[in-house]
């Protein structure tokens, strides 16, 4: 069984294609751009048989063509690694791509089997380049989990992509995008890196959790911020694409 919080069937912005993309319940970080806050409460959601799951990803294999495929995201999909690893296991059988969208916070024996065995693609969340920087937008402590992560991702020389949501005067400083693409500059397995510009779609579902947004003076980027941004890291990475 996995704990879901919805199911998209014809996504196009989570992994490569025409995505079937499993939205699943529970988060242990509260970033303050969250537009889905409603799946961090590790209590919610409803519960899948793993075989129903691939059942409907098979209804959906003409639609996936040569590169779609099933994305599992969150929440964070890597707290239920250990039951992602049978249906992983499964839509590998039936040819199906699979792919894992997550922050990287976990490193444990059910996530390493999970993706390098059964993840053709990982697409990895980078909050920020600096330990205060990460521990004011998660409300958590220690960024290097991730690039723990990253590193063992690296090491297995398998697909990743990089995400990275650009905040004005937080995350989208010169600075920190130089320091972002110096320190992945030399990856083999990073295919691209996303660039999320800010948005605030989500702050009607914070209001209705009754959880201050503390995000809302915070304006959009400008065409010349996204511009300037994918600039500096097309000096670092081979694909830089703005969502």
């Amino acid at each position: 069984m996995l704990n879901v919080h919805s199911i998209e069937s014809f996504g196009t912005h989570d992994g490569p294609g025409i995505r079937m993309v499993v939205f699943l319940q529970g988060c242990k970080l509260k970033c303050l751009y969250c537009h889905n806050p409603d799946t961090i409460d590790t209590h919610g959601g409803e519960e899948y048989p793993i075989e129903d799951l691939v059942q409907r990803a098979i209804k959906m294999k003409s639609y996936f063509g040569k590169t779609g495929g099933v994305t599992v995201s969150g929440g964070e999909p890597l707290l239920q690694a250990h039951n992602l690893i049978p249906f992983f296991k499964r839509l590998k059988e039936e040819g199906i791509h699979t792919n894992i969208d997550t922050n990287g916070r976990l490193l444990n024996h059910p996530t390493i089997e999970l993706i390098d065995e059964y993840a053709d693609l990982v697409m990895l969340d980078i909050k920020h380049m600096t330990e205060e920087g990460f521990q004011q937008i998660t409300g958590k402590r220690n960024k290097e989990t991730t690039f723990n992560f990253a590193k063992h991702r690296e090491a297995s020389g398998k697909k990743m992509w990089l995400r990275y949501v650009l905040i004005p005067g937080i995350t989208n400083t010169p600075e920190l995008l130089h320091q972002l693409g110096t320190y992945f500059k030399d990856y083999k397995t990073i295919e691209q890196i996303e660039l999320q510009p800010y948005h605030k779609l989500g702050i009607h579902k914070w209001e209705a959790l009754g959880w201050e947004y503390e995000l809302k003076d915070a304006r959009e980027n400008t065409k010349e911020e996204l511009e300037e941004a994918s600039n500096i890291l097309s000096n670092y990475f081979k694909k830089v694409k703005i969502n």
